[in-house]
């Protein structure tokens, strides 16, 4: 009787006092037993005022329901599709809202939805992974900045992928401890890409410029990013690397010359479908054949692969002796070593050019440092 006098004087009431109502409604809801016949009528009731044409009842029945355990399940649903200021309570910290609901709403809701969502505490990886494989720009930027939200490496990469030429996301990305190598990576490039398209870069360099520069960015870059990732996160850069048609031998050699070393057996293992064990026996003592048939393996053909065993000795050797390591250069003695062809257009004289240009690099990085020396010690 209770409940049919609320139907009948709510039809009457104005919007303030029926979201007053509402609430009482719900607490008297949740106060009544299971077995209490006035406890399915007021779920009636409730029920009821999700069609009341005010938001602000709608509205008191989201903030009254959203964070308890045992809220009607459909009303929090119908209340979750409702316009934004009412769905937010319950979108924001309704637990009955599982992942899979969560998932959905993130699939079929507005952009307003997803961003509410993307804001929710202890937001699960399903949700984080929906949000970054469709959500807009803010969207995902909000999922950034959510620092409970379990994002997982694959859902990263997609924001990347998806989001990398926005300087905000990029920025929201690059601040992450949690982020991993081959997204850097992927960033890097992602950068490359926006300064080599800049109105002021292509105002001033010519193209074959732009390419050469953009390039040798790219590869430092990348090495750069190789030097800091560990042992577990190596194979995933060196497969993205792979899959973008980066790990070429000027780039491998490149790795190889500047000691790189366990990106490079990363990357031998990755081309070759050789195990782990082989790849680094190989590295360390094997024979000349058998490193030339491991770099033949890769793909590389003969020659260039001659190439590869001479810098791989000059690395043994440079291994064993600590003076060595000081005061000579890898680079030169691979030139010194490996003569030139009387093709000048050759793959393996192109690949000697680039160890040549590392060469001249180094010799002017160690120009500098000892006259930043000289200088302090002056």
């Amino acid at each position: 009787m209770i409940i049919e006098a609320f139907l009948s004087w709510s039809e009457t009431a104005v919007a303030s006092d029926r979201a007053r109502a509402a609430k009482a409604l719900c607490t008297a809801f949740f106060r009544l037993s299971d077995t209490d016949p006035q406890r399915q009528a007021a779920l009636h009731a409730m029920i009821h005022l999700l069609d009341d044409p005010a938001p602000s009842v709608r509205m008191a029945l989201a903030e009254t329901l959203a964070e308890c355990d045992f809220a009607p399940r459909g009303i929090v649903l119908a209340l979750a599709e409702d316009q934004p200021d009412v769905a937010c309570p319950v979108l924001t910290m309704s637990p009955v809202l599982s992942e899979m609901d969560l998932v959905d709403l993130v699939g079929r809701g507005t952009g307003v939805t997803r961003a509410i969502i993307a804001s929710r505490p202890d937001l699960s990886r399903g949700v984080a992974a929906a949000i970054a494989e469709v959500g807009d720009a803010g969207e995902v930027m909000l999922l950034l900045e959510n620092e409970t939200a379990d994002i997982t490496r694959y859902s990263l990469r997609r924001i990347a992928e998806r989001h990398g030429q926005n300087a905000e996301i990029r920025n929201l990305l690059l601040c992450r401890e949690d982020l991993p190598p081959e997204v850097r990576d992927l960033l890097v490039h992602k950068v490359s890409q926006a300064l080599a398209g800049s109105w002021l870069v292509q105002s001033t360099l010519s193209a074959p410029r732009i390419a050469h520069i953009t390039r040798e960015a790219g590869t430092l870059a990348a090495l750069a990013v190789a030097s800091q990732a560990g042992a577990e996160e190596m194979p995933y850069l060196v497969a993205q690397m792979r899959e973008d048609g980066r790990l070429t031998p000027a780039f491998l050699m490149h790795a190889l010359c500047s000691g790189r070393i366990e990106f490079f057996a990363a990357a031998i293992m990755d081309l070759s479908g050789v195990d782990e064990r082989r790849v680094r026996s190989i590295l360390a003592t094997g024979r000349h054949y058998a490193a030339r048939a491991l770099y033949e393996s890769c793909g590389l053909s003969r020659d260039i692969a001659e190439v590869f065993v001479a810098a791989t000795m000059l690395w043994r050797e440079r291994l064993q002796d600590a003076t060595a390591w000081a005061q000579s250069s890898i680079c030169r003695e691979l030139i010194e070593r490996y003569p030139r062809t009387v093709d000048d257009y050759s793959p393996v004289n192109e690949l000697l050019d680039m160890v040549e240009t590392m060469q001249r690099q180094e010799e002017r990085d160690l120009a500098r440092y000892m006259v930043e020396e000289a200088a302090i010690a002056a």
